[in-house]
């Protein structure tokens, strides 16, 4: 994967408007979906998982029963990236 440039402070916050179920939590952007049922909620992270591997860039997952939480950010740049942007927006299209 080529190096990501980081996300000024105003670029994140543009990119929060078009993500209005994520929010900024330091170099992360970070998502809870409740899932209807446990089945539900280890599904929803299948098919993230799927499109994470596509992508080439995965997402902390958090899973507490119905509650699953990602967690976006580009190690290896040190923080928010296009790529976190992304893979956000193709999560809430699973959700």
């Amino acid at each position: 994967m080529a190096q990501q440039t980081l996300l000024s402070d105003t670029e994140i916050a543009e990119a929060l408007t078009e993500l209005p179920d994520w929010t900024r939590s330091g170099d992360a952007l970070v998502r809870t979906v409740e899932a209807p049922t446990f089945p539900a909620g280890i599904e929803l992270v299948r098919r993230v998982a799927e499109v994470a591997e596509e992508a080439d860039h995965h997402p902390d997952i958090d899973i507490r029963w119905r509650k699953v939480t990602f967690s976006l950010s580009t190690h290896s740049a040190g923080g928010l990236t296009a790529l976190d942007v992304a893979l956000a927006h193709r999560i809430d299209r699973l959700c």
